[in-house]
């Protein structure tokens, strides 16, 4: 059996390992840090606000001493490394990383300003690379195996309303993936979370804002849910959310596994398959010289196909 053909778990067992949670204090991320706990995962949650650390530790089993909070804006690198530094320092090897902090901006491309774009790029995509490029090495160097998942979003999958917010989650899964090619027969897993919507404080994101990336007059604008699309009224979008609980268990069981995608919401399986029909459909139809074929092979491996037979199973 090939190296390629090995599909490696190294977090098929979770307990007794550490997990590193972004952007844990409320929503997906405390879901997944209440999950991973229940497991006999030993948790580290970063937070931005003390009310929410608060809350978020109430939210656990009373005496749990595997639990431990940091506060941490994951656009700040030196940052991320003294986080990295005392979760270690607490529990030791980090096992799991969980790059969950995010910004829902509803900044759509045709109005955003310079700042709306810097803020969801700086936290959507740079924190996520910070948390890749902080906690790999270390991962790869303690040799206990490990997994780096990234909440990602249906945004990431297909397009819509919100551009800014859609742009941040397709550079996200090109960085997934590519990692998931760069790390095979390595024992660490990657995998990219493209949930819809959960019951979360997304749309309440401002508050978060850098009042350095403000935008002029202090203008909110973006603030609060999408716009009906072509008009229509806005829905109430939180009715039927999802739980976090609920979702952090379907990640949970997605890492065990080391599945590419983890994938909770049926709902978007229409428009994530009409967008690859597309994308076939808009092919030349005559054939690429050999050279051509044989040039690309070098570049793209079969992951894709790889992960598709394994599902299927």
């Amino acid at each position: 059996m090939t190296t390629a053909a090995i599909h490696q778990t190294p977090l098929a067992d979770v307990r007794g390992k550490v997990a590193f949670i972004t952007g844990g204090s409320s929503g997906i991320g405390l879901g997944l840090g209440r999950v991973f706990s229940a497991a006999g995962m030993k948790v580290v949650f970063t937070y931005m606000r003390e009310s929410h650390r608060d809350a978020a530790l109430a939210s656990y089993p009373a005496g749990n001493p595997g639990l431990h909070a940091i506060k941490l804006d994951t656009a700040d690198r030196d940052g991320m490394v003294r986080a990295a530094d005392e979760a270690q320092e607490v529990f030791g090897n980090v096992h799991l990383l969980a790059n969950n902090a995010g910004v829902g901006i509803t900044a759509q491309v045709s109005n955003a300003t310079w700042n709306d774009w810097d803020w969801a790029m700086n936290v959507n995509v740079n924190g996520v690379f910070n948390g890749v490029r902080t906690f790999l090495p270390r991962m790869l160097a303690h040799g206990e195996g490990g997994h780096i998942v990234t909440t990602s979003s249906s945004a990431g999958l297909v397009a819509g309303m919100l551009g800014v917010y859609v742009t941040t989650k397709y550079a996200v899964m090109g960085l997934m993936e590519s990692l998931r090619v760069e790390l095979e027969g390595r024992n660490i897993g990657v995998s990219a979370f493209c949930p819809g919507l959960v019951k979360t404080d997304i749309f309440n994101t401002e508050r978060n804002r850098p009042p350095e990336l403000a935008n002029p007059g202090g203008s909110h604008h973006h603030a609060g849910p999408p716009p009906g699309i072509n008009g229509a009224p806005p829905v109430d979008l939180m009715a039927a959310a999802m739980d976090p609980i609920y979702a952090a268990e379907q990640v949970l069981a997605g890492i065990r596994r080391n599945d590419l995608f983890i994938l909770t919401h049926q709902e978007f399986q229409a428009a994530t398959r009409e967008r690859g029909e597309a994308l076939m459909a808009s092919f030349p139809a005559e054939p690429a010289p050999l050279l051509r074929q044989q040039t690309a092979a070098t570049f793209v491996p079969p992951m894709y196909g790889i992960e598709a037979a394994r599902r299927s199973r």
